[in-house]
């Protein structure tokens, strides 16, 4: 069994704390789950858009799918239907390299590309694809966010899943 982490109980019961105490590999993706929830938010914020939430459902498909691709070694889209209609972000980098914000700078650095408009003509290169990992992000009617990571032999792999998907034809973003 994994190492535990006993906060200091009689201080935080004098606060009238509760907590659970999780193991350290736990409460470790748990803190990587809100870096990579924040980055998000953080530009959404920018943006004047609403925060997303945390989906425990869409951080579970994210998961089986980033496990997946690291036991395959290459990025992927799921197709429509294993995703269950979800939007999807995907980031692949060494394993071991890349903190939960710099994975999401990798789709937030599409901003330079980015122009507000009618999707898909919403890119300064005149190619949607330039920016649909950042239109994901700020896409107005999305909700909620679930991302796993998963290492394979060589690359980490990053799946976001997003609830309702962006980047719908005919729909303005930005």
């Amino acid at each position: 069994m994994g190492s535990f982490v006993a906060p200091a109980i009689g201080a935080l019961a004098m606060l009238g704390a509760t907590f659970a105490v999780l193991p350290v590999e736990a409460q470790a993706r748990n803190d990587f789950a809100h870096r990579l929830l924040e980055a998000h938010n953080t530009e959404r914020g920018r943006a004047g858009l609403p925060r997303l939430s945390w989906s425990s459902r869409l951080a579970q498909d994210a998961h089986e799918w980033a496990e997946h691709l690291s036991s395959k070694g290459s990025l992927e889209h799921a197709d429509t239907e294993r995703r269950r209609n979800m939007g999807e972000n995907l980031w692949m980098g060494s394993a071991g390299y890349f903190s939960a914000e710099e994975m999401i700078g990798g789709f937030l650095s599409e901003r330079t590309k980015f122009r507000p408009g009618t999707f898909p003509q919403v890119s300064r290169t005149g190619n949607w694809a330039d920016v649909a990992h950042y239109t994901q992000i700020i896409w107005p009617r999305t909700t909620e966010v679930g991302c796993a990571v998963a290492k394979g032999a060589i690359n980490d792999f990053l799946v976001c899943r997003y609830n309702p998907p962006g980047n719908t034809f005919g729909e303005k973003v930005g």
